[in-house]
């Protein structure tokens, strides 16, 4: 089932200026968010114009000698982006800005009426390998004089959320909470063109995305659903699957969209992995209101992700989303004792890699 529409388009086809425009126009008060959106939209052309130069533009995957907020190595590339994007959303109607780049939530207009959520880099490990590497953002409407309480609440909040992914083209999903349109950078014009205004995910799969090297760390109904899948037609599932992982989790939702999917990035019991390793607020949120959006799922294995409520700016969570079939058979592996393998030949005699 394709689910990402791909039909020819031209540089007269409609763009992200008009779409929301359009938009705008079909409701009172809209305004300020497109604007808000249309500065992100345009991070991210110019984002993509740098990385398409690859290095033409300098060392963007060395290492700059600092830290993120979250103790992550800064690349050069990562210190770009966020820049782009605060200077782009200086010029929207945004009051507050929460990155993954800065320690603290910054106060960009404080008579703005949006407040912006941010991984400006995501998978910033592929930067010199030529693979897809992405932005993405969540925007909630801002709590006028209160920083924190922009963002301290709780995902289903967000009154728009998006990606730009950087690979072969550059593409922008987008949801203003009515579905999800695609649209595609057109590279003569530097203009994002509409290519799809419904986008959906496949509601069953073949295909998962996890780092499998990781195994032996993760608790038992993660090893139990894999285990099941790797046992192909003679399992559980009753059908094969493939396993993808691309160490950018937009590029593997990208790929979930188009074709359907799921995408594991579960707590383990390595230190400091305990939550998992992806951040709530702006990477979890923004994905978890994009997959809903196109019929898909998204949980922490036991909570709906975006029923969930922010504490720490910088919160981790574990992360499931896609095909709402799959998400589903998941969250029942953590819910049902049925589904509990402590003493199931699955563990003890053989496992995903065992012979």
């Amino acid at each position: 089932m394709t689910t990402i529409e791909s039909p020819a388009v031209s540089a007269g086809g409609e763009s992200l200026d008009a779409f929301l425009t359009t938009w705008a126009a079909a409701g009172e008060g809209r305004d300020n968010l497109a604007r808000t959106i249309a500065g992100m939209a345009q991070a991210g052309i110019a984002l993509s114009q740098i990385i398409a130069g690859g290095p033409l533009n300098g060392a963007l995957g060395s290492e700059v000698g600092g830290q993120n907020a979250d103790g992550d190595k800064q690349r050069q590339l990562d210190v770009i982006a966020d820049g782009l994007i605060i200077d782009a959303l200086r010029k929207t109607p945004t009051a507050y800005y929460a990155s993954e780049e800065e320690e603290a939530i910054l106060t960009l207009d404080p008579a703005g009426e949006y407040a912006v959520a941010c991984d400006p880099l995501d998978g910033s490990s592929n930067i010199d390998c030529n693979m897809p590497i992405a932005t993405i953002f969540g925007v909630f409407r801002a709590t006028p004089g209160d920083a924190t309480a922009s963002f301290f609440r709780k995902g289903e909040e967000q009154v728009a959320a998006g990606y730009v992914i950087y690979g072969p083209q550059t593409g922008l999903l987008l949801t203003l909470g009515e579905g999800v349109a695609h649209f595609t950078l057109d590279p003569a014009t530097h203009r994002f063109i509409l290519v799809s205004r419904n986008v959906r995910i496949a509601p069953s799969t073949r295909e998962y995305a996890i780092n499998a090297s990781n195994y032996r760390h993760w608790p038992d109904p993660i090893r139990a659903f894999i285990d099941d899948c790797v046992e192909g037609e003679g399992g559980p599932h009753g059908k094969d699957f493939n396993m993808r992982w691309l160490a950018c989790m937009i590029g593997d939702a990208h790929r979930i969209f188009s074709r359907g999917g799921v995408f594991l990035y579960p707590g383990d019991d390595r230190p400091g992995y305990q939550r998992g390793r992806l951040r709530l607020l702006y990477e979890a949120f923004p994905v978890a209101m994009l997959v809903e959006q196109a019929g898909g799922g998204a949980t922490d294995g036991v909570e709906r992700i975006l029923s969930k409520k922010l504490d720490k700016l910088h919160q981790r969570t574990p992360l499931v989303f896609g095909s709402i079939e799959k998400v589903a058979r998941i969250a029942s592996y953590f819910s049902d004792a049925h589904f509990e393998r402590a003493h199931s030949p699955l563990f003890g005699e053989r496992g995903l890699f065992h012979n």
